[in-house]
């Protein structure tokens, strides 16, 4: 048997936000005093370190819920799926709905159980719910549905990463222009079969002893601003450094225990939080092998989607298995090592052999 994801599907939001519409804002620091800098400037050097030139955002009338119900039903489509043999939806996001214009989230009931509503599944046997993970959470749906497979509780689920952080940010703290909205989403199936295929291997960690607060709520950075609405705020060089640090260890864990060797990896999927970072982190886990970065072995949508938070992975992966991302391909037999990192903070990664 084999644990494979038989269908993939997507949203991007149409909403395009370049770097030019932060031209006029008004940037503070984490001590609430005003960046004494000219916004162009922190712009052109926040597009240098993160590579991020554009981002998506979703439209006012649509939620959380809406994309992720759009992303699963071309999921299921692709799968060829009956929507009521599904065991189970997991749904992974952070903030739930907030409505265009409001600052309240929503998640009464769950992001999962408004998708299975919206998909119109009647079986009471498949379960709905919701995991909050941070940006790894979608990888982390699909290491429980694997482990609800492996149990023999269940042959079908439907995985799902979807996130509008465009309605958590502070409009006043330059890390915001990192993030954006979308949402991806697989089926993930226990499929008859010789040799190895779908999901080799898992790894996955949280560290909390100093790292807890890295990624958090807090008010805004512009002291005149209420302090009742909260935004994400993060320690962006703390983040760097772990990740830098545990990620391709947590990379490097994984592969191994698959018997796959590092040469087999056609691609590795990496949560987009960051150009530079994720260059970093790929470097350091072939250096671990004493090898050189492959060319070509990474792609990035970081460039024009941003960071999407949990859909990031599963939107490369989407994009690559449709054939729609220029210069890079997957064929069957192909070894993909997928990785993220993020609020907790959490890391993991799977091993897939298409």
């Amino acid at each position: 048997m084999n644990i494979k994801i038989t269908g993939t599907g997507a949203y991007i939001p149409t909403e395009v936000i370049p770097n030019a519409r932060f031209a006029h804002a008004h940037f503070y620091d984490a001590s609430g005093s005003k960046i004494d800098k000219d916004s162009a400037e922190i712009i052109e050097k926040f597009k240098a370190i993160t590579g991020i030139e554009e981002r998506r955002y979703l439209s006012r009338e649509l939620q959380t819920s809406d994309m992720a119900s759009i992303a699963a039903k071309k999921a299921i489509a692709a799968a060829g799926l009956d929507i009521e043999v599904l065991d189970g939806i997991i749904v992974a996001h952070n903030f739930g709905n907030i409505p265009g214009g409001t600052v309240q989230t929503d998640i009464l009931p769950s992001l999962a159980s408004r998708v299975k509503h919206d998909l119109g599944v009647r079986n009471p046997d498949c379960v709905a719910y919701d995991i909050l993970f941070g940006c790894p959470g979608w990888i982390q749906g699909l290491i429980i549905a694997r482990n609800y497979i492996l149990a023999g509780e269940g042959k079908k689920f439907l995985i799902i990463g979807a996130e509008a952080l465009s309605r958590v940010l502070d409009p006043h703290d330059r890390d915001s222009m990192i993030y954006a909205d979308g949402a991806a989403a697989s089926v993930i199936e226990a499929v008859e079969g010789e040799g190895d295929q779908g999901i080799l291997s898992v790894a996955a960690q949280t560290f909390t002893k100093e790292e807890a607060y890295y990624l958090y709520y807090d008010k805004s950075y512009n002291t005149n601003l209420g302090e009742e609405t909260r935004y994400i705020k993060m320690k962006g060089h703390k983040i760097y450094e772990f990740a830098l640090n545990q990620v391709p260890l947590a990379m490097k864990s994984c592969l191994d225990k698959s018997g796959v060797g590092v040469e087999e990896i056609k691609k590795i999927l990496i949560h987009q939080a960051n150009e530079k970072m994720d260059e970093a982190i790929v470097k350091r886990f072939y250096r671990s092998y004493k090898k050189a970065v492959p060319e070509g072995i990474m792609p990035m949508t970081i460039q024009y989607l941003g960071n999407s938070s949990v859909a990031t992975v599963p939107t490369l992966l989407d994009m690559l298995l449709l054939d729609d991302f220029a210069g890079h391909e997957l064929r069957p037999g192909d070894v993909v090592l997928m990785a993220s990192v993020g609020a907790g903070m959490n890391i993991n990664a799977i091993t897939y052999r298409i």
